[in-house]
């Protein structure tokens, strides 16, 4: 339990320092890249439909 646990950083937000390293960078740009269109895209209306429905059961 001490010493061998690096999964916490000095800042305490391991998600944030990916994110800034070069890598984190590369990647979130290509996925935005690779992805933007299609999560701007309408959501159908039929799906739209189903998922009111589940939600009032």
């Amino acid at each position: 339990m001490t010493g061998g646990d690096k999964s916490h950083s000095s800042s305490g937000n391991p998600k944030a320092e990916e994110n800034d390293s070069p890598f984190g960078i590369w990647l979130s740009r290509g996925l935005h890249q690779l992805f933007d269109d299609v999560a701007n895209e309408p959501i159908p209306d039929e799906l739209l439909k189903l998922i009111e429905e589940d939600r009032n059961k």
